[in-house]
């Protein structure tokens, strides 16, 4: 199976989770509708005033209660409790003020009690139609992803029984990771054995090399120090890291909790751009790299020009970046130097660097080199405001050396960021200057807001462009 087929709904899971919503707020405006039509009531102000205020606290509590998140490692029937308390609780909202309000006059006792049920055998019904057929696809080994146990002890073994016995959740085991057991682990009844498929620094390695998708942690709790280091160790990967049952003192980024099987289990290295956040993100960089191009499309054919007239070589440098989840990607650049590095060593320029052309000296203390990065925006693979990309090289010589360097990559790169528009950006010759930027980008992943980009983008106008580090 591969990877293609195993993670076939995973890069539209943000419109996936927008779409559900419109049609739960689409449910409950029809739903209405049709009870007006079969009631021969009229669709006057009071039935639009209690719609539209039954969607408003239905929005709202569904966003709180967490109501659009995964539900995979979830019984259908916790999903079904939520959904019908969030609609219960919206509609005796409604039924409150209609009583309260004697103006508002909107439907009858039976009438009501037609839409609430309407409403809620709707809302149920197409969620148990979705899961159904998304158990079925899972079975055939379709929207799966691949998972490891560390720890292949009592609580280790639960984990996975309870992950092997449900096999709707799309969860693949690809074995135990533990450095005091060898061989097999007996599973359930003892017919089923899973092999220990080698130690912890072995777990790592794959996990490193992009073997997993997700990693739970299931030493017992006397082994906190090796969890710690456990946890170390896997910041310098973009798999997803879960503790069971207990987390000790981390940092945690975007920390989330789900079930499986009724085991708690808590995601401390996760991604914000989940759900409709990711939905706005991707939204925001459109909407802002379309403007920002058909601004910049003149300027960008003249600084081509210039290029091109005043030194030998291409106009446009592409060089591979770590992209988000650690995925390579090609970023685009106006060439600015005579030397055009992109292999295992890349050296940063540095001031009055010899290999900086004329024309690429004012380019990099303008940014101006990073505009066909817009480019980059447009088709997906950065951000306008993210952790800037740093060439591979730099990434394989500083995950080493700084905690929780590849966390940067748990977000898609950007043109400018936190970091940037608080002046640590150009070059990075001191250890200390690179930890304060990892400082500053980690704390954008933790925060990240649309208000917060805005402000972001707004502040680099002023502060982003030109800086004594830009050389």
């Amino acid at each position: 199976m591969n990877s293609t087929e195993r993670g076939v709904l995973r890069p539209h899971k943000a419109m996936i989770s927008v779409l559900q919503k419109l049609l739960d707020l689409c449910i409950v405006c029809t739903s209405m509708a049709a009870v007006l039509i079969t009631n021969t009531a009229p669709w006057d102000y009071s039935a639009i005033i209690a719609t539209l205020f039954a969607l408003v606290i239905f929005y709202l509590l569904g966003d709180f209660g967490q109501l659009y998140t995964s539900w995979r490692g979830e019984r259908i029937s916790e999903e079904l409790c939520k959904v019908t308390g969030i609609w219960a609780v919206s509609f005796s909202a409604v039924a409150v003020t209609d009583y309260l309000t004697p103006e508002m006059s909107l439907l009858d006792g039976p009438g009501q009690l037609q839409w609430f049920c309407l409403v809620l055998l709707s809302l149920c019904g197409y969620r148990i139609l979705l899961r159904t057929g998304l158990h079925a696809l899972r079975r055939r080994g379709f929207n799966t992803r691949s998972v490891a146990i560390a720890g292949a002890g009592t609580l280790g073994q639960r984990l996975a029984n309870n992950i092997a016995s449900a096999p709707w959740m799309g969860l693949e085991l690809s074995g135990f990771y533990d450095d005091a057991r060898r061989g097999s682990v007996s599973m359930g009844s003892g017919k089923v054995k899973l092999p220990v498929s080698g130690s912890l620094n072995d777990l790592i390695e794959q996990a490193r090399a992009g073997k997993m998708d997700r990693i739970y942690v299931a030493l017992p709790m006397r082994s906190e120090a090796r969890i710690k280091w456990l946890v170390e160790q896997l910041s310098d990967t973009t798999v997803s890291v879960c503790i069971v049952p207990d987390v000790f003192v981390f940092d945690l980024l975007h920390a989330r909790t789900q079930n499986i099987g009724g085991i708690p289990t808590i995601s401390i290295f996760d991604s914000p751009m989940v759900g409709t956040s990711a939905f706005v993100k991707r939204l925001e960089d459109l909407v802002l790299s379309s403007l920002i191009l058909c601004l910049i499309a003149i300027p960008m054919l003249f600084i081509a020009a210039a290029i091109k007239l005043t030194s030998s070589g291409p106009v446009l440098f592409r060089q591979k970046r770590y992209g988000i989840d650690g995925r390579s990607i090609e970023v685009w650049k106006f060439r600015s130097m005579r030397a055009m590095e992109n292999g295992v060593t890349v050296t940063q320029a540095t001031r009055n660097d010899s290999r900086i052309t004329p024309v690429g000296a004012f380019l990099r203390r303008t940014s101006l080199d990073e505009l066909p990065q817009f480019i980059n925006v447009f088709m997906g693979d950065m951000s306008i405001v993210g952790p800037r990309p740093h060439a591979i090289a730099h990434n394989e010589e500083y995950r080493g050396q700084i905690s929780s360097y590849m966390l940067r990559h748990k977000v898609k790169p950007g043109i400018t960021g936190w970091a940037q528009v608080n002046g640590w950006r150009g070059e990075t010759d001191t250890l200390e200057k690179m930890q304060k930027r990892v400082e500053f980008d980690l704390a954008y992943i933790n925060n990240w807001s649309l208000w917060w980009d805005l402000k972001i983008v707004f502040l680099t106008l002023f502060k982003g462009f030109v800086h004594q580090n830009a050389y």
